[in-house]
């Protein structure tokens, strides 16, 4: 045994004496002054034991090297991710040099996307971690009265009927109920991909030619003046110029210029192509913005005028659905108005749900309704459904794509068949439909 340990050993086990008692000084500064000095002794001796024992406590070097990428220094939001084309890649490899994440940023850009909502007054968890399906809030009131309208059940939201709530003890008591329930619901499904056609997805999958592929190229890579103007849609007046398109590059964020510019192109389709589309609207990126951001929060008024019969050349109640892009700050998501199947939905790429955008918009097609057709949309009725057998995006920059190719593919009736190794694919062939001006 080593000596000094030795010595630590016997003095920390050795029974005390009778005349191993410290002489008490006279001076109470004195006794003080040795109490210190004692109990400074002991911790020394103690530490010198401990590692006697255990060896040396040093944390590893690597520790970086083998934590996840969700235990990473919490990086705050760039400022120029809200410039026309922030790549996403590139400010991950150079903030994580040494130790670059495997998951493209997908850790880091959940964060960014809890906290962009942690800021506001009330906000819902966007996924759920725990796995309990329930709906963790946030709150921080500033203003009580505010809380309180908010809080309270909009006039459209009655309580269940008590035939409904009967039906629902009645299954409780007897488990056979609500078996033949499910047998129900799940023979009508099996009709239902019985009576459906084959769906034809090779159109949402053609190969880009050589030439094409080139072009596509030059635009996002070529050399020339960034602010030289691409295209011009003249009947929405958007233009896209080098700078802008190159947010298609991979690892860029969409910016409102092509997510708009494209719309109009699914639009221009519809009309195009009637029987391969569904009857559609498509609200730019600025409506739902403009809708739930006024001074008192929803405002009907500032979009009242965005709808009319001489604008539009119909109404929305005569649409099957009505998509919505939702930009949650740094993160995009898609609302639909259902009027086919009366339900209000909610697609959001990394899993999550914000309720109060489908309740917003609950209250906007009912005053949109009254207010252009002069009918009365019984919205109790309807349902607020959170999709989540969806694809989902596996980085932190590809929010954008998936939101387009939801409704790139739903406006066609189409069921969601893609991946996440697809949006290199969708992104080149965006670019090639913005320069021809004609989607496919």
């Amino acid at each position: 045994m080593n000596t000094d340990a030795g010595h630590i050993f016997n003095f920390r086990k050795r029974p005390r004496q009778a005349d191993d008692h410290f002489p008490r000084p006279k001076h109470p500064r004195l006794a003080d002054d040795d109490l210190f000095l004692r109990r400074k002794h002991r911790r020394l001796a103690d530490d010198l034991f401990h590692r006697h024992l255990h060896g040396s406590q040093r944390k590893p070097s690597y520790l970086l090297d083998i934590l996840p990428s969700c235990f990473y220094p919490l990086l705050p939001i760039p400022p120029r991710a809200g410039i026309a084309a922030f790549d996403m890649g590139n400010f991950i490899s150079s903030a994580f040099s040494d130790c670059m994440p495997k998951d493209g940023g997908l850790g880091l850009y959940r964060d960014w996307v809890d906290a962009s909502q942690d800021a506001r007054d009330l906000t819902v968890a966007t996924r759920d971690d725990v796995g309990l399906g329930r709906r963790v809030l946030s709150r921080r009131i500033s203003d009580s009265r505010k809380a309180a309208l908010q809080a309270s059940v909009p006039p459209w939201e009655k309580r269940e009927p008590h035939y409904k709530d009967a039906l629902k003890k009645a299954v409780l008591r007897d488990k056979r109920l609500g078996e033949l329930k499910v047998e129900a619901r799940l023979q009508e499904e099996k009709l239902d991909e019985l009576r459906k056609p084959k769906e034809d997805l090779a159109q949402f999958f053609i190969p880009l030619t050589a030439e094409e592929e080139e072009e596509v190229h030059d635009c996002l890579y070529g050399s020339g003046s960034s602010s030289e103007v691409l295209v011009l849609h003249e009947s929405s007046n958007i233009e896209v110029s080098k700078e802008k398109i190159r947010c298609l590059r991979p690892h860029g964020w969409l910016n409102d210029e092509v997510i708009n510019l494209f719309l109009e192109l699914l639009k221009e389709r519809g009309i195009r192509e009637p029987k391969r589309s569904l009857k559609c609207h498509f609200f730019n990126t600025f409506f739902y913005k403009k809708l739930a951001c006024g001074k008192n929060g929803y405002d009907y008024k500032s979009v009242k005028r965005w709808t009319t019969r001489r604008k539009l050349g119909y109404e929305l109640i005569e649409c099957d659905k009505i998509f919505v892009p939702v930009h949650q700050n740094v993160h995009w998501c898609l609302a639909i108005i259902n009027m086919k199947a009366k339900t209000l939905q909610y697609l959001d790429s990394l899993g999550g749900n914000d309720p109060r955008v489908p309740r917003m918009l609950a209250r906007y097609i009912v005053e949109e309704v009254k207010d252009k057709s002069n009918k009365e949309v019984d919205i109790n009725s309807w349902t607020e459904e959170v999709v989540d057998c969806i694809p989902l995006q596996q980085n932190g920059y590809d929010c954008g794509m998936f939101m387009l190719k939801y409704m790139d593919f739903l406006s066609r009736g189409a069921s969601l068949s893609f991946d996440q190794e697809h949006m290199e694919y969708f992104r080149k062939r965006t670019v090639k439909e913005i320069i021809k001006l004609r989607a496919d």
